[in-house]
């Protein structure tokens, strides 16, 4: 079949009015030797949006490289037919939860209708809420499966499915080789079956008793003391679904309401005053640091979108510096270890891009610690764990209720440890103060190529591959390592790590939900500044390595 010919058959079974007309739209454009058309339809069709461990995520628009609702029910009929095969002996349970981006809702309702019309038995929560309510639900429910449809942090334009399995797999998200098998079923049901003969069912909302839980739950992360009373903050949802569920947690724990950035707190898929609404983004802060000068704010701390991450800045001369994850990381990482210490088997966990001094705090604290490949499906694996985190300002602090990133919980431990030390006259950078008193001066960046052509990434990883380099700078690689092929006990992935002759590293990789090849810098120094002056020159080494390759 041509391009021309898909598309055809995809409008025909497309019961969303708007990306159907968007699509005949094209098609007629097309038809009528429109040469622009003819390339689109050829790009939307050449191929699907692929579902990974991190299922799926891209631009909503109509064809199967885009998210909509016929890529969406392909979706969800073929998890249910994974799960029937899964679990043959009863009814599966799945639990569906959706944010406030364009088409989250729709998408979660057709989920759950195809859910049920497969014979699972279908559970929607009561309306939108963040990315952690559902992953708590899925094991506060004792369900087999969960679906979150969020694109999280992603541009305005995009959104995703995200998927959960319970059981033994404990309410992670998928890893290998799940996402290869429910692939396989998706494309069956896209090969064989049109959207609309797809049986549906009727689905069980969620009682508002689940939320309640997850508040109750996460407010018990760190009540409030005494210290917290009058404490001065301000606080963005960033357009996202944070605040009404992180209100109702405040109130509950103890802590004072905080500053709000109004026109980014209630939920709007639009996202007008950001163009990139993750809190790493240059200029997505702005408004929230506005919002603290006029306060005269002690911090800030902002959620992203689904608000499963959490950002956090504090005063600098005058202005506001966000910290890194890495700092907030380590700081929620120590808290972690003085509350496990003596505990057996109690353990760290971080991603290998994530800083080295989360190892240093574990054995200074007699814990254990794991590195794990990027993202939370394997760091809520590690055995023993009582906290984990990446850099990109994810944290897992309460692993009995959650296991995902949960920035809600996160915001909590962080106001916990603020409010401690604001009782005894200290500031948060006080606290980076007596973490680098005990661990040492640790210090990270990151350089990122965004791309228009995938390949590219893969370009530049295979030339790294072919000739590897001998040296960043004036600094000599000590050792490289490659794990494709797995190493150090890793799970293989496509990364890139050098050791550097000072002790330093850089770690290469692609985004799994970008089309980003990001590049982690890592350094120690005797102080402050040998370990800022290590990373500016490691900074601009791989800056130039990179302009070499691309």
């Amino acid at each position: 079949m041509t391009a021309l010919d898909r598309a055809r058959a995809w409008a025909a079974q497309d019961p969303d009015p708007a990306t159907r007309a968007e699509l005949e739209a094209i098609i007629a454009a097309s038809e009528a030797g429109d040469a622009a058309a003819a390339a689109d339809l050829e790009a939307r069709f050449a191929g699907r949006l692929q579902f990974g461990t991190a299922g799926l995520r891209g631009a909503l628009g109509a064809g199967p490289r885009r998210m909509n609702r016929v890529l969406v029910a392909q979706a969800a009929a073929g998890f249910a037919a994974y799960l029937r095969e899964r679990i043959p002996d009863r009814t599966p349970v799945v639990v569906v939860g959706y944010d406030g981006r364009r088409n989250s809702d729709v998408f979660a309702r057709d989920s759950a209708e195809l859910f049920a019309g497969a014979g699972l038995r279908a559970v929607l929560l009561p309306r939108l809420l963040p990315t952690p309510v559902l992953a708590f639900a899925l094991r506060h429910l004792g369900a087999d499966a969960g679906v979150m449809v969020t694109a999280s942090h992603n541009p305005p334009d995009d959104n995703g499915y995200k998927v959960y399995l319970g059981g033994d797999d404990g309410g992670s998200q998928i890893v290998s080789p799940a996402d290869a098998e429910i692939a396989a079923h998706i494309q069956r049901i896209a090969d064989t079956a049109r959207v609309g003969d797809l049986p549906r069912g009727e689905y069980e909302l969620a009682p508002e008793s689940v939320v309640d839980a997850y508040v109750a739950a996460t407010a018990a992360v760190a009540p409030a003391p005494d210290a917290a009373d009058g404490m001065n903050w301000a606080y963005t949802a960033m357009h996202g679904v944070g605040w009404e569920t992180f209100a109702r947690v405040l109130d509950a724990a103890g802590y004072p309401r905080p500053a709000l950035t109004t026109p980014q707190i209630e939920p709007d898929g639009a996202f007008p005053t950001v163009a990139f609404p993750n809190p790493e983004e240059p200029g997505a802060m702005d408004l929230v640091f506005a919002t603290a000068t006029a306060a005269r704010a002690e911090f800030v701390l902002a959620h992203d979108p689904d608000a499963d991450r959490l950002a956090v800045a504090i005063p600098d001369g005058d202005g506001w510096r966000r910290l890194t994850g890495n700092e907030i990381g380590l700081l929620l990482g120590l808290r972690a270890a003085r509350r496990a210490q003596g505990r057996a088997r109690a353990t760290l966990a971080c991603s290998l891009v994530s800083s080295p001094g989360l190892a240093a705090i574990a054995e200074r604290y007699g814990l254990d610690f794991r590195e794990t490949l990027t993202g939370f499906k394997w760091i809520s694996r590690a055995p023993g764990l009582v906290y984990g985190y990446e850099e990109a300002l994810g944290y897992l602090v309460n692993p009995e209720t959650v296991r995902d990133k949960d920035g809600v919980s996160a915001a909590v431990a962080v106001l916990g440890l603020a409010a401690e030390a604001r009782g005894r006259g200290a500031t948060i950078a006080d606290l980076l103060d007596e973490l680098t008193a005990q661990i040492g001066v640790y210090r990270d960046g990151q350089v990122s190529i965004r791309v228009d052509d995938v390949a590219v990434i893969g370009r530049i990883m295979a030339a790294l591959r072919a000739d590897p380099p001998a040296a960043f700078g004036e600094r000599a690689v000590v050792r490289g390592d490659d794990l494709a092929a797995g190493a150090a006990g890793l799970p293989s992935g496509d990364v890139l790590r050098y050791a550097i002759d000072d002790g330093s590293r850089v770690i290469v990789r692609p985004s799994g939900t970008e089309p980003k090849l990001k590049v982690y810098l890592d350094v120690r120094g005797a102080d402050a500044a040998e370990a800022a002056a290590r990373l500016t020159a490691l900074d601009a080494a791989v800056r130039d390595l990179l302009s070499r390759l691309s």
